[in-house]
């Protein structure tokens, strides 16, 4: 009986992580799509990592959105 229960527990753990996973990579692999990084791309489609290489990749390596301040668009 307490068997089932570690395995049932196991068995939700699994999905748990593997939801948590795809999540992150499915959000990691869009941006670096985004932004033509290919080599990341393929590295975060092969390699699985339970969600950590999707957001170090997010927080320290995708290419950030370069803002322009001070001059707006003319009109015709």
């Amino acid at each position: 009986m307490a068997y089932d229960a570690l395995s049932a527990a196991f068995i939700l753990l699994i999905l748990v992580i593997s939801l948590w996973d795809a999540v992150w990579k499915a959000f990691a692999l869009w941006k670096s799509a985004r932004n033509s990084q290919l080599a990341w791309f393929i590295f975060l489609l092969v390699f699985n990592t339970a969600g950590i290489l999707p957001i170090v990749y997010i927080l320290f390596f995708q290419k950030k959105k370069q803002v322009l301040v001070g001059k707006k668009p003319k009109r015709k």
